[in-house]
């Protein structure tokens, strides 16, 4: 693939994984109907490309993106010739920022970010090749009784696999299962990730994205460059968007902008005659006149959270109003770069909305996103993100009633007590971990839930539908999904069934779309965002 120059050495070369195709243009669619205390050895330090303080100095590189890809990573060395002085660091950092804040505006495949995320391509393509061959892939990791794989740590080549952003073509969309249908609600939307859905049958959408930050290193920026060729990070709306439907056919022929100018807005609740915003920094009212098609007044923080990381803020009220449960999840995979970043992290909060007061309601919880109540016991749910580099199905990310107080493992372990050797260990935190109660499969980002009663699609029981984003970190993709989970007498009770599918091409090289929020629609159907796609998709009987 490419040669090092004389006195360098392949063992002293590490890359991480990364699987991704060129980006096609979008079309748009058309308006429808350091872990705490700890440091790298010198042995995990040398030699990497992405972070070392010894550069590779590449001196050939052949392939089909030659010359103009070539000339840009032989840059990188000279960039960083100076590696253990601050001012060519901040250099070498200040160029990727640059690059980096220009693909994001102009969205130019030719960048610098751009062609260095192909180049990395092709070194990830053969350690996924040599991961394959390592053995049989593991059977998924799903339900109330999971085989976890034991971990294998990936080390210094992470796996990094991302089908790019297509969209859908006029007339295609998603697969439904037998006895089910599926239509474009909206289209045209800018990354639209959550739905919420108003007393007098207003669709609201929050349209965000996850937002670049200054690059740590070259893996760190290649990984960015990856994440925008699958429309997973650039720049965000910021806002949302009021939907109605006001024939009754299924799709929606209004359209408005409701609230702009927010911080990464995702959960929506309205209580009352006040609306709350989950912005990526905290939560926020506002007032509310019923039937309003736009809110402009200022809003009043109730809770400031830590923004960056996983950046999304789910909201959920009780079931009594009272009260309001918001998602908050952690900066890092693993806590490493320190716990005091963490603090306040990778939790689920509640807001008193009478006093104004909040506090941890249970944490541990790396990713907690999508929130539902199940009716019957009045019990808490919600869906968890859990960490990366232990191979393709462990941790499973996993569905799991929340306890006040409740502690759920990480960064210490997963899946109960399964100590996670990378971390700086606490065995009383350990000793305190819940086991979750129904396993999601791994790395299959089940981020929106709902809990969706007998009825609402024939042929489906009580239960939750749960929008699986999907991998990014396995040799095999997963997820991409609307699944529901059958649940009896307050708990899962069964195996998965596929609401929706068809958001992956065959070769799993580009996606259609992606699942993300999910939530009962105001003629019962079923809704559903797709932030790949752009599109809020309806699901009924056929």
């Amino acid at each position: 693939m490419f040669a090092l120059s004389e006195g360098e050495h392949q063992s002293r070369f590490h890359a991480c994984s990364i699987d991704t195709p060129r980006r096609r243009e979008k079309k748009p669619a058309g308006q429808a109907g350091k872990v705490s205390g700890r440091k790298r050895s010198d042995r995990e330090r040398q030699g990497n490309l992405f972070d070392s303080p010894t550069p590779a100095k590449i001196v050939q590189l052949r392939h089909r993106y030659a010359p103009e890809a070539s000339q840009a990573f032989v840059a990188l060395p000279t960039l960083w010739e100076c590696p253990r002085t601050r001012t060519s660091k901040r250099r070498f950092q200040h160029t990727l920022a640059s690059d980096s804040v220009r693909a994001d505006q102009q969205g130019n495949e030719m960048s610098f970010a751009g062609i260095f995320a192909r180049i990395v391509a092709l070194i990830g393509a053969a350690a996924l090749l040599w991961r394959r061959l390592q053995g049989a892939a593991p059977e998924p990791a799903w339900g109330s009784a999971p085989v976890v794989p034991a971990a294998k740590a990936q080390g210094a080549i992470p796996t990094l696999k991302m089908p790019t952003a297509r969209g859908w073509t006029d007339g295609q969309k998603p697969v439904a299962a037998p006895g089910l249908k599926v239509n474009a609600f909206a289209t045209g939307l800018k990354h639209p990730r959550w739905i919420h859905v108003l007393p007098d049958g207003g669709v609201l959408v929050a349209e965000a994205n996850q937002v670049a930050g200054p690059p740590r290193s070259v893996f760190h920026y290649a990984m960015q460059a990856t994440m925008r060729r699958a429309a997973a990070l650039g720049v965000s709306a910021n806002r949302i968007t009021l939907l109605r439907d006001t024939d009754g056919d299924g799709i929606a022929e209004k359209r408005e902008i409701f609230m702009e100018g927010l911080n990464q807005p995702f959960g929506m609740a309205l209580l009352g005659n006040t609306f709350y915003v989950g912005n990526t920094d905290g939560v926020v009212a506002f007032p509310y006149v019923a039937g309003a098609d736009r809110i402009t007044a200022p809003g009043k923080k109730l809770v400031s959270f830590k923004p960056a990381g996983h950046w999304t803020r789910s909201l959920l009220p009780s079931p009594d109003g009272r009260k309001l449960y918001a998602g908050v999840g952690s900066l890092s995979n693993i806590a490493e770069t320190g716990m005091a970043v963490e603090e306040g992290r990778a939790a689920i909060y509640e807001l008193d909305l009478a006093s104004g007061t909040s506090r941890i309601f249970a944490s541990g919880l790396r990713n907690a996103v999508g929130m539902a109540w199940e009716p019957r016991t009045g019990v808490l749910w919600t869906v968890v993100n859990e960490r990366d580099g232990l191979g393709d199905e462990t941790p499973p990310d996993y569905l799991t009633s929340v306890r006040d107080g409740g502690f759920y493992g990480w960064p210490y372990c997963y899946w109960g007590q399964t100590v996670d050797d990378r971390v700086p260990q606490d065995p009383v935190m350990v000793a305190k971990a819940i086991t979750p109660e129904y396993a999601l499969g791994g790395h299959t980002a089940s981020l929106g839930l709902c809990w969706m009663p007998a009825g609402t699609l024939p042929g489906f029981p009580d239960g939750m539908a749960i929008g699986q984003h999907g991998s990014w970190n396995r040799s095999t993709l997963s997820g991409y999904k609307l699944v529901f989970v059958p649940f009896e007498n307050g708990r899962p009770s069964g195996p998965p069934r596929d609401i929706l599918s068809g958001f992956l091409a065959p070769d799993e090289k580009e996606s259609y779309g992606r699942p993300v929020g999910v939530t009962l629609g105001p003629d019962g159907s079923l809704l559903m965002a797709d932030d790949v796609g752009d599109v809020i998709w309806r699901v009924t009987g056929a």
